[in-house]
């Protein structure tokens, strides 16, 4: 496994689909925007490990096991915390798909491509999404959800993300079951007023996957590695109006947040709880986490 970025071989190049090969290189050349300042959020990563399949990309996702109290039975993306004996975010990636799935820590097939922007997550968690490519197909017979934290391994097309009808000849799960709950036929959104993040707005996607509903954080990360892979705008509308687009600002809003002891009383200013995935502009941040609404 290549934990440097950038380092994918022409040969491995040559063998994808022209498609998968420019998305690729596009993912190499992203540069995502740094963060100077402190930030002071437990930190965590997730992989959005991507593979040809057919000619085309899909990315691995599990759902949590039903018996975990954080977000049983939803969609996420290997990861998880940080570690104090991880040396980086792409240790924690790799760390957490080994112990989540069975993902081989050394890998001579999986190549990292790059890194996103970080996102906050619901726990407060400042997640870093790490992006490799597997170019081995077999290694996936071999991947194992881990009891107790892992109920199932599935993939998802990657560019069904941006054309959710794109999705319509899989093995969706039954309209109508406790896996997509909704009218819409395969992908729906609702607006969250966020009073407490200076009453911005929130657009919450869901997915129809062969699973529980792909949305939250991990449907966000999703849009933006497709939006660089494809290079073109989702078929929906993908912000709310008013929603802050940019890491910045929210940024700003948080560190606002945090708790100033009273010397006086001994008292300390309430942070409002982080409710939903919101998507940043940065990339040096380092995090991670596994990503659920």
């Amino acid at each position: 496994m290549s934990t440097a970025l950038h380092e994918v071989p022409l040969q491995v190049l040559s063998a994808l689909s022209l498609t998968t090969r420019t998305g690729v290189e596009r993912l190499r050349r992203h540069q995502p925007e740094l963060v100077d300042s402190f930030v002071p959020f437990p930190l965590s990563a997730v992989l959005v490990l991507l593979y040809e399949k057919a000619g085309e990309l899909r990315v691995l996702l599990t759902t949590r096991d039903k018996s975990l109290r954080a977000h049983p039975g939803q969609v996420a993306l290997p990861g998880g915390k940080v570690d104090d004996t991880d040396a980086d975010v792409y240790e924690t990636a790799y760390r957490e798909a080994h112990e989540e799935v069975g993902l081989p820590r050394h890998c001579p097939y999986i190549y990292t491509i790059c890194t996103l922007r970080p996102y906050i997550a619901s726990s407060k968690l400042l997640v870093t999404p790490v992006i490799a490519l597997l170019t081995d197909l077999s290694v996936l017979e071999k991947l194992v959800p881990s009891p107790g934290e892992v109920d199932r391994i599935f993939d998802h097309p990657l560019e069904a993300i941006l054309d959710p009808a794109l999705v319509a000849n899989e093995d969706l799960a039954p309209k109508g079951s406790e896996d997509w709950i909704y009218e819409e036929e395969l992908h729906c959104t609702s607006d969250i007023d966020l009073p407490w993040l200076e009453n911005s707005t929130y657009r919450m996607h869901r997915f129809r996957s062969r699973a529980f509903a792909i949305k939250g954080l991990t449907s966000d990360i999703l849009i933006a590695v497709a939006e660089i892979v494809y290079e073109k705008p989702t078929t929906y509308d993908r912000f709310a109006p008013n929603q802050l687009k940019t890491f910045s600002p929210i940024l700003r809003i948080l560190l606002g947040q945090i708790p100033v002891q009273d010397v006086a009383s001994g008292t300390s200013t309430p942070i409002p709880k982080v409710e939903v995935g919101i998507p940043s502009a940065t990339g040096l941040v380092q995090a991670g986490g596994q990503a659920t609404e």
